[in-house]
């Protein structure tokens, strides 16, 4: 699992985020998810905030996006928070990133759904190219976490990338994947099995057939 401690608190990272502070795009956006609570409440908005200056930090460092401790910091002052309310928020979820990342952000599900499906394997091809649990590979381009579960246990196994998913991946079509992101094209999102749409059964639907193109009403056969 990914490790929840913060960066160290060094003199070098002071120096390259002390001043950090939110651009004015990321200001007006920040502002809007404060303005969606009641006087008072401001404080609500640590999460969108925490999410807004992540993104920010991704697009100045070509990376997905991590939270330094001094710009926790500054989420913590714009709010007028404590920072270890604030450092609580970002420990606590796993969406924030604690430690530097690189240009993408590679969580492999291992839960038992996934697990089942064939995770194992997604983790080797990751390996083979490379990356290490928790480490940012030598390019740049790699930081691999493996996660519980992200929610599409229907399309198991998963991966997800940075704010995409991709699903029922075996480890030929997740080094597809993998090989158009790395040549700056972005591959398609979703499930990855021919001829399916989302999560529906494989091969077409096996119960509820007349629904597929019209409301049937059954009540008369049941």
């Amino acid at each position: 699992m990914a490790d929840r401690s913060p960066a160290p608190d060094t003199p070098e990272l002071r120096e390259r985020w002390g001043s950090f502070e939110f651009s004015p795009a990321y200001k007006a956006k920040a502002d809007t998810a404060i303005a969606r609570y009641p006087e008072g409440r401001q404080r609500s908005a640590v999460m969108p905030l925490l999410d807004l200056a992540q993104r920010q930090v991704g697009e100045e460092t070509n990376t997905q996006g991590w939270l330094p401790l001094p710009v926790i910091e500054y989420v913590a002052d714009y709010l007028e928070m404590p920072v270890i309310r604030v450092l609580e928020v970002a420990t606590f979820y796993f969406m924030y990133n604690l430690q530097p990342v690189g240009k993408y952000h590679v969580q492999v599900c291992g839960t038992t759904p996934c697990m089942l499906r064939g995770s194992d394997g997604l983790l080797e091809t990751c390996k083979k190219r490379g990356m290490v649990k928790g480490h940012v590979s030598e390019d740049g381009l790699w930081t691999l976490t493996e996660v519980e579960c992200l929610g599409n246990c229907a399309t198991a196994p998963m991966v997800q990338i940075n704010d995409d998913n991709y699903e029922d991946l075996t480890p030929e079509r997740l080094d597809h994947v993998l090989d158009e992101l790395a040549a700056g094209r972005q591959p398609k999102t979703g499930t990855q099995e021919p001829g399916r749409h989302t999560s529906e059964p494989v091969g077409g639907p096996t119960t509820l057939k007349e629904m597929v193109t019209e409301n049937h009403d059954y009540r008369g056969e049941w």
